[in-house]
């Protein structure tokens, strides 16, 4: 008898997957309504009727399909290209920005808008000191 896992022991991929999430048991069963002793059945399922892996789906926050579908080594491959992809994208991205607008004249809308909001303020200040003057003459 073979000592590697099955690869269709649903269990197995749902507690993996779990793991990942960096959810315990307990947590699972909470979202699931259920208690950690239930989850830990389930786990050592090898299978599980569609209604409730779409539930546990949902709680972990996942297709059906990605449980099915989930292996160790998509895991692996999937990590390594999104970290390859982020090393070579930050380098290249680095000396080319994707900018679809002059941040300068962007800068300089903001300017404009903080000066008028500041004449505006100040104009404000102007009419309350006059009338603070008027009614004090009227005392």
């Amino acid at each position: 008898m073979s000592t590697l896992t099955k690869p269709n022991h649903i269990g197995r991929k749902i507690s993996r997957i779990r793991e990942l999430r960096d959810m315990k048991q307990e947590a699972l069963a909470q979202a699931l309504g259920t208690n950690q002793q239930a989850v830990s059945a389930m786990e050592n399922s090898e299978t599980i009727d569609d209604d409730k892996l779409a539930d546990v789906a949902k709680a972990l926050g996942v297709t059906v399909e990605a449980i099915k579908n989930f292996s160790e080594e998509g895991m692996v491959n999937y990590f390594n290209n999104v970290y390859d992809n982020e090393i070579s994208g930050s380098i290249v991205n680095a000396h080319a920005s994707n900018c679809s607008f002059n941040p300068l004249d962007k800068m300089m809308e903001l300017v404009d808008e903080n000066r008028k909001l500041y004449e505006r303020l100040l104009e404000s200040e102007k009419e309350k000191n006059t009338y603070l003057e008027k009614f004090l003459r009227e005392k």
